[in-house]
């Protein structure tokens, strides 16, 4: 290098020009090779088209093939009047059809109230919306209990104990589905059974609402609820009780082994961990 820059020297400048000759040689050949050789449009023989055609039916039709299919009802009709065969034949399994018969059982007076038939698929009701028709609701009711048109009578309630009620029982109150029937159920085997209509409420998804529609239909039997007994029962068993923490159940089992046995539920109070609150929730469950 001079005092006046960088020196290249002869080689270097020559190796250098080199470099960028090839460099641009090399941007410029797909150019000129696309302007020799221009592409042709694919050919294809009438043998190939007609394959093509095949393959595009046979994914058409396995398409169509896996899709549900419904129907139109053939003439206007009375959703109360449908058999489990005229549901199937619309497109609803025989699963569906026959959860249509329970949800009916009362009667559907109204599209409204047939759209919140859940297994009824929306493309289903968008074909039936316009077919249907509905009876006055007191004349149904009044043909459905067989009450003479001039004879008052006021229809009997019949009270469903949840204690002991099946899940068919549940499901002819109404208001309750299937899926309140299911979770009354699952909870009243927690529990071991219930003592007050308001512990409806720690069900999953039951709200206040739900208590208020079906509390007239319902009843509760204490003697039918299963108790665990104080003087016998481990730490496991205690705790398995929603009521329970293994905090609560441990010291149960602590103070029945200092005093040999417990002679009356009350004793339980003697715990720290025991206040008056939880004792009278708890208490409706134990025995001695």
């Amino acid at each position: 290098m001079n005092n006046e820059g960088w020196y290249l020297s002869r080689r270097t400048r020559k190796a250098l020009i080199i470099f960028v000759f090839l460099l641009c040689v090399i941007s410029f050949i797909p150019r000129i090779l696309i302007a020799l050789f221009p592409d042709e449009p694919m050919k294809i023989s009438i043998q190939e088209k007609q394959i093509f055609k095949k393959l595009k039916f046979i994914e058409r039709r396995d398409y169509t093939k896996n899709k549900k299919e419904y129907k139109s009802p053939p003439s206007k009709f009375d959703p109360n009047t449908y058999t489990i065969q005229n549901w199937m034949y619309l497109g609803l399994t025989e699963k569906q059809a026959k959860s249509v018969l329970k949800f009916g059982k009362y009667g559907f007076y109204s599209n409204d109230q047939l759209a919140k038939v859940f297994v009824i698929p929306k493309e289903v009701f968008r074909l039936i919306k316009d077919s249907t028709f509905y009876p006055d609701k007191k004349r149904f009711f009044d043909q459905t209990n067989q009450i003479p048109k001039n004879e008052k009578a006021t229809p009997k309630v019949i009270l469903v104990d949840i204690n002991k009620a099946s899940e068919e029982e549940l499901l002819s109150i109404a208001g309750i589905g299937p899926f309140f029937a299911n979770n009354i159920i699952k909870q009243r085997e927690k529990l071991g059974g219930f003592i007050s209509k308001e512990q409806l409420l720690e069900v999953w998804k039951f709200t206040p609402e739900k208590l208020t529609e079906i509390e007239n239909h319902i009843q509760i039997i204490p003697d039918n609820v299963k108790k665990i007994n104080i003087n016998t029962a481990s730490v496991e068993e205690l705790k398995n009780h929603p009521y329970i923490r293994w905090n609560i159940a441990n010291s149960i089992v602590k103070m029945r082994l200092q005093r040999n046995r417990f002679n009356s539920l009350n004793d339980l109070l003697e715990s720290k961990l025991i206040t008056p609150d939880i004792f009278e929730k708890i208490k409706p469950y134990l025995t001695l």
